[in-house]
């Protein structure tokens, strides 16, 4: 039973990084056709986020209350709409409408991953939830690379019309293969529903650590990838599709990592045992990249940061999912996201100015500075998520 709905899980994920990121490399294009200044661009990035950051810890707390299934399809259909509603758009302010939906519907990938806690044991939570973080690996390779191609010849919504339809197939999908994964007489307290659920998950004595060192990566990892093409476009001169072809390779490598290697390495050191290492990892290739020449020196150090992505991201993921009971899973899992999505409004933002502003490697020294401070901080967050399983067994 269990790989039936977890296929449709990761298929989600998969569409939903895939809606994203295609559209990185047309956004600028699409939007300057209904005369959009280079602020109102980079807003349409923005709004994404935020809509992820408000809607993701509702969609949790939803799931916890209503049942996963009618939810995660719901989104998955009204995804499919949004993204031709922003194909068809005929001005600038539907774009904006239809952009904020968008990403409203896609911060479901919280209900995914508290499917995926429902489906997995504690024992192989760390393998699933590191199946959800190969299926972001995978979207974001194909997202930006699909994009591109698809664009060629000036066809801009083309992509965004390709991920409409895969969203919609992965909706006939789950009503064809999704059971409701929620367990049987379990039932939510019935708390408000509301984003101030992010701060009482951070609040939370054993995962609260883990919520904020997931803001933290993902506001360093946003700071390098919303900066690294314009220091590819000036220091070696690239074209999009070299560039696209290089975040590939963080993709690849991440979805090798995340999808077969992780539950090993899980299985042999634990999950906070991995953390400090792999944040020292990502650290290194970001304060490296700067300096790294064309070719060979510089995909290693988007390999090397591939490899603690891929360890980083479903480590914290099995720590957050193991450290709340089975009727908190949506809420938590939802504030998780909600944090990334956060991170993913800021860290560009902080990345941009450092560019333009001080110096065109500053985004990825203080993206390493700040994953060197995660590798001390989630030493403390590995051992109070421990005590806190080590006190539940007994």
């Amino acid at each position: 039973m269990s790989r039936r709905p977890m296929l449709v899980i990761f298929l989600t994920v998969v569409l939903d990084l895939v809606g994203f990121g295609l559209v990185i490399p047309l956004l600028t294009f699409y939007a300057e056709e209904f005369d959009a200044t280079p602020q109102q661009v980079t807003a349409l990035m923005t709004v994404y986020s935020l809509a992820q950051f408000v809607a993701a810890p509702l969609w949790g707390q939803a799931s916890d209350r209503y049942g996963r299934r009618p939810l995660l399809l719901a989104s998955i259909f009204m995804t499919a709409v949004m993204l031709a509603g922003f194909a068809s758009a005929t001005s600038l302010w539907m774009l904006f409408l239809f952009r904020t939906l968008h990403g409203v519907m896609t911060a479901n990938i919280a209900i995914a991953q508290a499917c995926m806690a429902d489906l997995t044991t504690p024992e192989t939570r760390a393998k699933g939830m590191g199946l959800i973080g190969a299926g972001f690996g995978i979207g974001f390779t194909l997202g930006p690379w699909l994009g591109g191609e698809l664009a060629q010849g000036g066809h801009l919504t083309r992509p965004i019309w390709v991920a409409a339809g895969l969203s919609l197939l992965n909706f006939l999908l789950g009503l064809w293969l999704l059971p409701e994964t929620r367990k049987p007489g379990s039932h939510a307290e019935r708390r408000p529903i509301n984003p101030l659920a992010l701060w009482r998950a951070v609040q939370h004595p054993a995962v609260g650590l883990c919520i904020l060192l997931t803001g933290v990566f993902i506001f360093a990892f946003a700071a390098m990838e919303s900066t690294f093409t314009l220091f590819a476009e000036h220091e070696h001169h690239l074209k999009p599709e070299q560039i696209g072809r290089m975040f590939g390779v963080i993709g690849v490598v991440g979805a090798i990592v995340q999808g077969g290697l992780i539950h090993r390495l899980v299985k042999r050191f634990g999950e906070a045992a991995l953390l400090p290492p792999a944040f020292l990892m990502v650290a290194a290739g970001l304060i490296v990249m700067p300096f790294a020449p064309l070719g060979g020196a510089l995909l290693s150090t988007f390999a090397l940061i591939a490899c603690g992505q891929g360890v980083v991201s479903p480590a914290l993921q099995s720590l957050v999912s193991r450290g709340v009971p089975a009727d908190a899973q949506g809420e938590v899992m939802g504030s998780n996201q909600s944090m990334g999505a956060l991170a993913r409004v800021f860290g560009p933002l902080v990345g941009g100015f450092l560019f333009q502003n001080v110096n065109r490697g500053a985004p990825f020294w203080l993206a390493g500075g700040l994953m060197v401070a995660a590798a001390g901080l989630s030493v403390l967050a590995g051992r109070r998520a421990m005590e806190h399983r080590s006190a539940q067994v007994a």
